[in-house]
């Protein structure tokens, strides 16, 4: 299959496969929960008014469209490639994670139901969810790991002044696949009147493609600024890839057109030793977990390895399975960025753009810091900022060593 054949509305196929990844592997219970939520969501996507609707609550609400900034002090340093931020960091709850939250309160109203649960592993999904529940004035229930809790503990703040509960998960490592496993055994528990927000371009289908076309809007955006701005495609695309959201929304408006490249970055960790990164595409196999068949951390007999990332939202073992297709066909390359080269990269950018990036798009700025300077100074990148770092400032500066003054 050629790389021009990713964005025809084939990919996934009926049953949900991405080639030989994704698909629906759930209780029996769920069954039927998904298929209601796939034909919601089909029908959904062919009326106007829902249409209509999601798009003046991303516009007035979230803050959208959202500035294809050029970051002209961070290309100079770098001296190579000129480099412009897709600002996601400039909505609503400060990252990309609202524009699915929104289009699944809508559908969840769509379909009559009245409480919202969610998983999140930075706060930002949690919080997204967790300001749309508030604004449509449904209960809502946040999962999230014992360990995230402490290290985004801003974020646990922010969802319960919003109205939501909030679950620190105890079990296991205590982090983001924790929270998965206790959002879907809520789930199966009171699937009548639940729907859940998940929050990322991973899950059973419908999720990966729901997820990815709630964030289409991404790259939509960003390839009608840059034509406006440079009068031509970019030549690199470059976004963090915990689960894929924000990847998979600034890639999929560009799959058609071989001249754009584009690179995701997983999380490095400490380097690439076993339990010691979350990335999956440096040691991971095919596998099932939670939902779908994907790349996953995993040891000889399928037990899910331990995982490690300085950034909460990229800390998971399995990666979206339309990533694992787009890696397989060649289409997108995949690199990592270890957490020293994420720390750096949250600094420069602090420090050269005045813009503090939330520490999982910092891993791509690490990215366009290491592939920048080998390009030529007419080259176009684009670096997707998916969230700002209010939540993460006292976490790094713990890591990088910096105290307040006495």
């Amino acid at each position: 299959m050629s790389s021009t054949q990713y964005a025809t509305p084939s990919m996934p196929d009926a049953q949900g496969h991405f080639g030989p990844f994704g698909g629906r592997y759930v209780p029996e219970t769920l069954v039927h929960p998904l298929q209601q939520l796939e034909n919601e969501y089909w029908r959904a996507q062919q009326d106007p008014e829902f249409q209509q609707e999601l798009d003046y609550y991303l516009r007035e609400f979230v803050g959208r469209p959202t500035p294809l900034y050029y970051a002209e002090r961070l290309t100079r340093e770098l001296g190579g490639a000129k480099i412009y931020l897709k600002r996601e960091d400039l909505l609503h709850t400060g990252a990309h994670k609202i524009n699915n939250a929104m289009g699944q309160v809508l559908l969840a109203r769509r379909m009559g139901k009245t409480r919202i649960i969610a998983e999140t592993g930075a706060g930002q999904h949690g919080v997204a969810t967790a300001t749309v529940a508030a604004m449509f004035g449904m209960q809502c229930v946040i999962y999230m790991g014992a360990v995230d809790c402490k290290r985004q503990e801003l974020n646990v703040y922010r969802m319960k002044m919003l109205g939501a509960e909030v679950f620190a998960v105890k079990a296991g490592q205590q982090t983001l696949k924790e929270a998965v496993n206790e959002a879907m055994r809520d789930w199966v528990t009171h699937v009548r009147s639940t729907h859940y927000i998940l929050g990322t371009a991973y899950g059973a289908h419908p999720y990966p493609v729901m997820v990815r076309n709630f964030h289409r809007i991404i790259g939509d955006e960003a390839r009608r600024q840059i034509l406006e701005q440079e009068k031509r495609l970019p030549d690199m695309l470059i976004a963090c890839v915990g689960g894929g959201s924000n990847a998979i929304g600034l890639f999929y408006p560009f799959l058609n057109d071989p001249s754009v490249s584009m690179l995701g970055i997983e999380a490095g960790g400490e380097g690439i030793l076993p339990e010691k990164h979350a990335a999956r595409f440096q040691g991971g196999s095919l596998g099932v977990l939670q939902g779908t068949r994907s790349y996953i951390l995993q040891d000889e007999f399928g037990q899910i390895q331990l995982t490690h990332s300085v950034s909460a939202g990229l800390d998971y073992a399995a990666v979206g399975p339309e990533h694992a297709w787009l890696r397989d066909e060649k289409r997108v390359n995949y690199d990592y960025a270890t957490d020293t080269e994420a720390l750096d990269g949250f600094m420069r950018l602090s420090r050269l753009e005045g813009i503090i990036p939330a520490l999982e798009s910092a891993h791509a700025v690490a990215g366009v810091i290491k592939v920048a300077p080998t390009l030529a100074k007419d080259a176009l990148i684009i670096v997707n900022l998916s969230g700002r770092g209010d939540k993460d400032v006292m976490h790094a500066a713990q890591q990088i060593g910096l105290k307040l003054p006495d």
